[in-house]
């Protein structure tokens, strides 16, 4: 299996994800219960496009290929058939037997335990990630690669316990603290989407803008960002390691968000995929702001649906979005609809509904709620026609 077959099981994931984004913002819209969003949001559409990723950035970035080629093709199928049953299962739609939940989570894990042994089996040789493949015009930025590649299996090792935690939280086994379920999403949203999107972030947005982070803001995110979300899931919602938890990550996200706008400045290429990373920085700042406010003044529920909603669907999915934008971009197509000016529309109208539908939440205006949260689920749209068309048009067409 060649790397063109991990790449077209990457788009695969990328697919999944962005369907799952707007699946996302229809139950939003709908009223469904949060944990439906989550799964949604968190597993389908994150998660997903994490996974593609993945496969095809992190052997490369250890310096290795992939060893198990055919674990992609055997990982999306558990884990978008688990998606959508965690998401079935947590709307409490009436006739759906629990067992729906139990499946939903053992096909989880089974996908994420495909992926884990196929990325810890590539990378067995180099945990720490000091062979980076860094050279050439790039051999000023070794240090920070190798910084930046030890911190991806802190994340793998989130990812593990946070699955773990979701197959106890539908199944007999013993359950993580408590069992209470958003323990389980800060270990999988804070502790592996945010840590890789931090630890990768650092080795793949400098090279997109052709400048460089400042080192110290390096040297300060990336562990911050690792032990936050350990102590945010150990001590929720309340006492002095919550508040130390919250100033951690605020000081990851911040940190990084810092350095993402300072490569910004820099550099001297202008591509849409980059505004939708710098929205998602601004977002993720407004989003851990809100987090320490309820850390430090108290927890109401409007400060955490806003606090959720800007940080998974602002910080990682606006993020998501613009890399994306990157790596497919939207100038080649030639389907209708299809072009930067479409892409940039998507990431206002998230990042703008976002925007409205948070100062809705905290004003308790619930018309602004649902305007904000109708905008999202159009960038959301939007997203997924663009990224769905490139793939059709570059790629399916084809074959």
């Amino acid at each position: 299996m060649t790397a063109a077959t991990t790449s077209r099981w990457a788009r695969l994931f990328v697919a999944f994800g962005a369907l799952s984004f707007v699946a996302w913002q229809l139950a939003t819209l709908a009223g469904l219960p949060r944990r439906a969003g989550v799964a949604l949001g968190l597993y389908g559409f994150v998660f997903h496009v994490l996974f593609g990723k993945a496969y095809s950035l992190v052997p490369s970035y250890f310096d290795r290929q992939l060893a198990i080629p055919r674990a992609p093709a055997v990982h999306l199928p558990l884990t978008a058939v688990g998606t959508l049953c965690l998401a079935l299962a947590a709307a409490t739609v009436p006739g759906v037997p629990s067992l729906v939940g139990t499946a939903g989570a053992a096909l989880w894990t089974g996908g994420v335990a495909v992926f884990l042994a196929a990325l810890g089996w590539t990378v067995r040789d180099n945990l720490t990630g000091a062979e980076t493949a860094t050279g050439g015009a790039n051999e000023h930025r070794r240090p920070v690669d190798r910084w930046a590649n030890l911190f991806v299996p802190v994340a793998l090792a989130y990812l593990a316990v946070g699955t773990y935690g979701t197959l106890a939280l539908w199944t007999p086994l013993p359950p993580l603290v408590d069992g209470f379920s958003p323990r389980v999403t800060h270990l999988l949203a804070a502790g592996t989407a945010t840590l890789m999107v931090l630890a990768v972030g650092f080795r793949l947005l400098p090279r997109f803008l052709v400048a460089s982070p400042p080192r110290p803001l390096v040297a300060v995110v990336l562990p911050a960002g690792a032990v936050a979300p350990a102590i945010l899931a150990t001590a929720l919602y309340g006492g002095i390691w919550f508040r130390v938890g919250a100033a951690l990550e605020g000081i990851a996200v911040g940190g990084f968000a810092l350095a993402y706008l300072w490569l910004f400045r820099r550099s001297d290429r202008d591509r849409v995929g980059f505004y939708g990373v710098l929205a998602g920085a601004i977002a993720g700042l407004v989003g851990v702001a809100l987090g320490v406010v309820f850390a430090f003044d108290g927890v109401s529920a409007p400060l955490i649906e806003g606090h959720y909603r800007l940080n998974v669907a602002g910080f990682l999915g606006l993020t998501i979005v613009g890399v994306s934008y990157q790596f497919y971009p939207p100038a080649v197509g030639s389907l209708p609809g299809v072009g930067d000016r479409t892409a940039f529309v998507s990431i206002g109208a998230i990042a703008a509904g976002l925007a409205l539908e948070v100062a809705g939440l905290v004003a308790a205006v619930p018309l602004a709620t649902t305007a904000g949260r109708g905008a999202v689920l159009v960038g959301a749209l939007l997203y997924a026609w663009v990224v769905l068309a490139l793939f059709y048009e570059r790629h399916w067409r084809k074959t």
